[in-house]
């Protein structure tokens, strides 16, 4: 829970989740929901979530917040999320018989998230924005190129029919 300040002196307010019971690979989809987002929309985003890491993801997220309520007076309504990584932690390693007097290696993984949550400035805004803007656009126009697809036309010369009237 320490604070970095950077050069033109915004305060970037850290939270840390160690040890939690999922793999970093799972995690990282997870965080991939709030990553640049305003944190009423991540919050949202966790709270809708299928996935049982959410939970966890989100009690880190609330700590964050408040972490920069009460230790940095910032206002809550312009955060957003600037960073959300993930990284391993310890490993249980497990065995599991298998035929011929073989051993099978499980292997547990734990994983470790650190959420970083700033204030916007009217630029950073602006830089969301667009962003979401170029994500939205890219998403429809994948649609329509989806549903619009020329279907291909059918050539007589491909089918020859026989005197008979049999295809080859």
């Amino acid at each position: 829970m320490v604070d970095k300040e950077n050069k033109d002196n915004i305060t970037v307010v850290k939270a840390i989740g160690k040890s939690l019971k999922s793999s970093p690979r799972k995690t990282n989809l997870t965080l991939g929901l709030i990553r640049g987002f305003n944190v009423d929309k991540a919050i949202n985003n966790l709270i809708f979530s299928k996935k049982r890491i959410s939970n966890e993801v989100l009690k880190i997220l609330k700590s964050a917040i408040s972490n920069a309520e009460n230790n940095h007076q910032l206002d809550i309504d312009k955060l957003y999320v600037k960073e959300a990584s993930v990284g391993k932690s310890m490993v249980l390693k497990r065995f599991r018989p298998r035929a011929r007097g073989r051993a099978g290696k499980i292997l547990k993984t734990f994983s470790r998230i650190r959420i970083l949550v700033q204030e916007q400035n009217e630029k950073t805004e602006e830089k969301n924005s667009k962003n979401l803007k170029n994500k939205k656009n890219n998403l429809e126009s994948q649609k329509t190129n989806e549903t619009s697809k020329p279907k291909p036309p059918k050539n007589d010369e491909n089918i020859k029919k026989e005197e008979d009237g049999t295809k080859n």
